[in-house]
């Protein structure tokens, strides 16, 4: 098959503009064209003249030789369209190994949300029979627990927005896409296997696919079962509190295995940390035991809420409401006067902003859609810049930006009032410094409830300096983005983790074998596609440390 390239069409274009583009680009007729399917499809919103698609296809000819030999012979020539034809990329999946007849031990995946999930799935589907364990309960179960807290201000540590089946990811927008560099097509892997397990086929080839969460937790349940199918075991309500450390004659340090919290222990050669960003009392367990971590920069701020309407016009202007448009989402950043910069995040059009907790006594904000993002509001992560020279003042080593993230959430939840309501201000009583009293137009979507006043006390000078500055500079780019009843809701301070569990080139942590830290927790992914990748990369990893340990073991025989 061929691949063509930058086909640019009107936003309502007719069905048989694309037949009649792809036998313009490769100079056929109708009867030399046997099929195409779309490979990507993505719109230009810059242009005054209107919106357009932009397409990739993949063109099935009987004159595919012939066209590719004058494609490439005019490469040195004057016609640009040469460069826009060329074989088909094969995107396929390579498994790195297969499992052995018999292994002494399986290895252990500690978590389950997206890195986890897809650690455990491809351990599995190479025949290595992983055992995951997961702290929080299955993905249903979970989600009574979340809308407990959501509905009845009632936090469960244990099976919350954070922890539990799914991860963080399932109570997001469930957006599918990321700019990491991917040359063995790891994303392409994810999407296929999420198409798999129920979602729709068309992210495969939109540019900004989404899920949203109430899909997510049909395609949860259906990866488990392919898992357990394939001979892997899932353990629900299993918090791993401790790690088995061995130290060598020469000094080097190796896992053994795990203590959870029931005191059971299970021995291992090779556990996958796939730790979420909220694994707070796991990361102190890991420092404790000597496993190297450092801190890290990540982000603090508000969620901000708009009309979703005003977004759409803004982005989109006539053409806003398109069906294949959808809601308009927007990415914007802003460097201060004082050398901070503060930029959107996590963007979730047509959604709502989510209680997020996972600690009593704390207030955390983030943003969820569901598929449709037909809610009336639009809601992002305004947040600033932090790096570990900010967390000095909270404590020492590498922890301290944990304690910095307690330290806001607990005054959240005070200046909320004290049962998981949160602090907020309207956008233009937040520039001008006055208190508010009265929500305008826009209604908050968080639940459990939204106490207006001032947000001035809710995070460090610095930020909220760089937030005041930053809001007037988007509302340039975005007409009305500084709307006087938009709604700041306080706070968002886990944007990512603030350690990292250093790893090496093979995976493998520092200064421990067989520990394999991954995914967002340990400093190495944000978002679903890329935690998700992270997990493939970690799975190949331990395959190819146990075939190594296999071959080692075969020739000492």
């Amino acid at each position: 098959m061929l691949r063509l390239t930058d086909i640019k069409l009107p936003l309502d274009h007719p069905e048989a503009a694309l037949t009649d583009a792809i036998l313009a680009r490769l100079g056929i007729g109708a009867g030399d064209l046997v099929g195409y399917t779309v490979a990507k499809r993505s719109y230009d919103a810059r242009k005054r003249g209107g919106i357009v698609l932009i397409y990739s296809v993949d063109v099935d000819t009987p004159r595919e030789a012939e066209l590719l030999r004058r494609a490439q012979a005019a490469v040195a020539g004057p016609s640009p369209a040469a460069n826009k034809v060329a074989p088909t990329p094969d995107t396929s999946y390579k498994f790195v190994a297969r499992a052995p007849a018999s292994l002494p031990l399986r290895p252990l995946v500690i978590g389950m949300g997206p890195c986890g999930l897809f650690a455990g799935l491809v351990l599995a589907q190479m025949g290595f029979r992983p055992i995951i364990l997961e702290r929080g309960k299955a993905v249903r179960e979970r989600t009574v627990d979340t809308f407990g807290l959501w509905r009845k201000k009632v936090l469960n540590p244990e099976s919350n927005v954070q922890f539990g089946e799914g991860g963080a990811g399932t109570f997001s927008d469930g957006k599918l896409y990321s700019q990491i560099s991917d040359k063995h097509h790891h994303g392409r892997k994810v999407l296929t296997e999420f198409v798999a397990a129920g979602a729709p086929e068309e992210i495969l080839y939109v540019s900004k696919p989404h899920i949203g969460t109430f899909r997510l937790v049909g395609m949860v349940e259906e990866m488990r079962a392919t898992i357990e199918a394939l001979g892997g075991e899932i353990r629900f309500s299993s918090r791993v509190d401790d790690v088995l450390v061995e130290t060598d004659a020469a000094g080097s340090r190796h896992v053994r295995g795990v203590t959870l919290a029931n005191g059971d222990e299970l021995r291992a050669d090779h556990v996958v940390m796939a730790l979420g960003h909220s694994a707070r009392d796991t990361f102190a367990m890991l420092h404790a035991r000597g496993v190297f971590v450092e801190a890290k920069p990540f982000s603090i701020g508000f969620r901000i809420e708009h009309p979703q309407s005003l977004i759409d016009q803004a982005r989109f202007g006539p053409q806003a409401g398109h069906p294949l448009l959808g809601a308009a989402d927007y990415k914007l950043v802003h460097h201060c006067r004082n050398g901070r910069s503060v930029y959107s995040f996590c963007m979730c059009p047509g959604g709502t902003v989510v209680a997020a907790a996972s600690e009593p006594g704390r207030v955390v904000t983030n943003g969820m859609s569901q598929y449709s993002r037909n809610e009336r509001n639009a809601n992002a992560a305004i947040v600033c810049g932090i790096t570990p020279e900010d967390y000095a003042e909270y404590g020492d080593g590498p922890l301290a930006g944990i304690a910095l993230q307690r330290h806001w959430e607990s005054l959240a939840f005070e200046l909320g009032g004290g049962e998981y309501e949160a602090p907020g201000q309207l956008v233009g009583d937040f520039i001008g410094n006055v208190v508010s009293q009265a929500f305008g137009a826009v209604q908050p979507s968080y639940t459990p409830g939204v106490r207006l006043g001032s947000l001035d006390a809710s995070l460090p000078r610095y930020a909220i300096d760089a937030i005041r500055e930053a809001l007037p500079a988007f509302d340039k780019q975005i007409k009305g983005f500084a709307m006087s009843d938009a709604v700041l809701t306080g706070v968002e301070t886990r944007t990512s983790s603030p350690v990292r569990i250093t790893r090496g080139v093979d995976g493998h942590s520092l200064n421990t074998r067989g520990l394999f830290p991954a995914g967002e927790g340990a400093g190495y992914a944000g978002g679903i596609l890329s935690a998700g990748v992270d997990g493939i990369k970690t799975a190949e990893a331990v395959a190819l440390s146990i075939m190594a340990g296999v071959s080692r073991a075969t020739a000492s025989a």
